[in-house]
């Protein structure tokens, strides 16, 4: 017999595994978001928690330590740490997003390495891919690695590196130089402790706790054995992974806008002017409904990208699923500031962070721009970018 589903298309486990990481995160994650964006930092003993949940790792399958999760379940977890954090939900996709492409591109050894313990939560990492004046087109990059001998040598800089500054250890994309690759992207991991470079930090309006990070490599040894995947193969790993990063990122919006959505409705209810609550006025209503239709229509978007995600094609539902659920988040949380008025303003409330956040979430993972235009040639079968 076929499971019963919610309204959504939720199992009965779904919503279960939901409610009970919303009861966790808010008693355990919750009390120290404040401090720790005040002091720019993670608590990143906090994860430890986490495994139990499936959070780290997860979505691999059991032979590489994870729990098989399908991409649904998957997205569920994600808008849950949209809901309470979005610094948590994007550390949480950087350690998957290498945890994945490290299973899909390593060796034994790089996995007994680096692998093993960043599923146990005793190494933080990072992905480095832009850079001053590389965005949007990967191809551009210019950070290069020469082969020397039995080592590679690293020149050039990187900029908005997530948990850069926390991280032991790192993907880094490269232009190759070699006696069998003339040029091409290819991925490294770089370890703090055994590779020399600058690493400073970049201050940001958005997931303040995240540790952003500026590298600068000037002649920077790894050793051979640390290329990540074959020579030159670095674009097409990096690509594998985005459609995953961009379910990450719409789902933690929807998250984040429920929150926002929950935090104005009972605002609404509570908050008395002129001798009624707020919540009986026609426009305040207004703003609620508009919240609530748009966070409902990225919810659904979201899940039909990760069914897509699942059954192994899901470019334009993913790209789609990004581009709405990024811009509503934005949307209705600039909704739910009016709602609350002047207190919305104040730090010590989350309106204000979920504002900051929500704008964040259009850039990372490709622009509102860039995706309207993978959209467009999906649909159209012509590119936009040539």
């Amino acid at each position: 017999m076929a499971p019963e589903l919610d309204e959504d298309g939720l199992s009965h486990e779904q919503r279960l595994l939901r409610d009970n990481i919303r009861r966790y995160l808010k008693e355990h994650v919750g009390p120290h978001i404040h401090k720790s964006e005040a002091d720019k930092r993670f608590p990143f003993e906090l994860i430890d928690g986490l495994g139990d949940f499936g959070y780290l790792g997860g979505h691999l399958p059991e032979s590489a330590g994870g729990l098989g999760l399908d991409y649904l379940t998957w997205a569920v977890m994600m808008e849950e740490a949209g809901y309470c954090w979005l610094s948590l939900r994007v550390l949480l996709s950087g350690l998957n997003i290498v945890a994945g492409i490290i299973e899909n591109c390593s060796s034994e050894a790089q996995k007994e390495r680096f692998m093993r313990p960043l599923l146990r939560n005793r190494r933080r990492t990072f992905v480095s891919i832009s850079e001053p004046g590389v965005g949007s087109n990967v191809a551009e990059i210019r950070t290069r690695a020469d082969k020397r001998g039995d080592r590679w040598v690293l020149n050039g800089s990187k900029l908005w590196v997530t948990n850069g500054m926390f991280a032991d250890f790192g993907i880094v994309v490269a232009r190759t130089f070699s006696d069998s690759c003339d040029g091409k992207l290819s991925l490294f991991l770089v370890e703090k402790a055994e590779t020399r470079f600058d690493c400073r930090p970049v201050d940001t309006m958005f997931v303040r706790s995240t540790g952003t990070a500026a590298f600068t490599f000037e002649d920077a040894e790894l050793p051979a054995a640390n290329l990540l995947g074959g020579e030159g193969e670095g674009l097409k790993q990096i690509l594998i992974g985005l459609n995953f990063g961009r379910l990450n990122v719409a789902m933690g919006a929807v998250g984040a806008a429920q929150c926002a959505l929950d935090l104005s409705t009972d605002y609404a209810r509570s908050r008395r002017q002129f001798g009624r609550p707020i919540a009986s006025f026609q426009l305040v209503q207004k703003h609620i409904v508009d919240m609530t239709m748009k966070t409902q229509a990225s919810r659904l978007l979201g899940y039909r990208a990760a069914r897509a995600l699942q059954a192994g094609s899901a470019r334009t539902e993913c790209s789609i699923a990004k581009l709405y659920a990024t811009e509503a988040a934005h949307q209705v949380a600039n909704l739910a500031l009016q709602v609350h008025g002047g207190i919305g303003y104040a730090t010590d409330y989350p309106i204000e962070r979920i504002f900051r956040d929500t704008r964040g979430g259009m850039i990372p993972e490709g622009t509102t721009e860039i995706q309207t235009l993978i959209i467009g040639r999906e649909i159209l079968g012509i590119s936009a970018l040539t």
